[in-house]
């Protein structure tokens, strides 16, 4: 499940000259839910399973970092969402970066991915 998996790899390592910059404890949490999500969702293609049952899957260790946190699931997972999304934001720009250093390096000439 790709968007869950790796976008903390990515963010962790970032360092933008402005915008959003993910502070430790949301790295630790995202971190913690990634692995979880690795031990108990290997075998799941995220194109095939739906989402509210990948998210299924992760209502334990959502449950056990709200009981921490002293907020309910709710919270927790729109905290999560929130994080997830600007990880994934994160790592979205740094792709478009790494391409445009790319393109830059061979003469303008573009590729596709495939």
């Amino acid at each position: 499940m790709r968007s869950l998996r790796s976008s903390i790899d990515f963010v962790a390592k970032l360092e933008l000259k402005d915008g959003f910059k993910m502070t430790a404890e949301q790295r630790k949490i995202l971190s913690r839910i990634n692995k979880y999500a690795e031990s108990v969702m290997a075998d799941i293609d995220p194109q095939k399973v739906q989402v509210s049952a990948q998210l299924d899957k992760l209502r334990p260790i959502l449950q056990e970092i709200a009981d921490e946190q002293g907020i309910s699931l709710e919270d927790m997972f729109i905290q999560y969402m929130d994080i997830q999304s600007e990880a994934t934001c994160l790592s979205n720009m740094k792709l478009r970066e790494d391409l445009a250093d790319l393109e830059d390096g061979d003469g303008g000439n573009s590729f596709i991915i495939g």
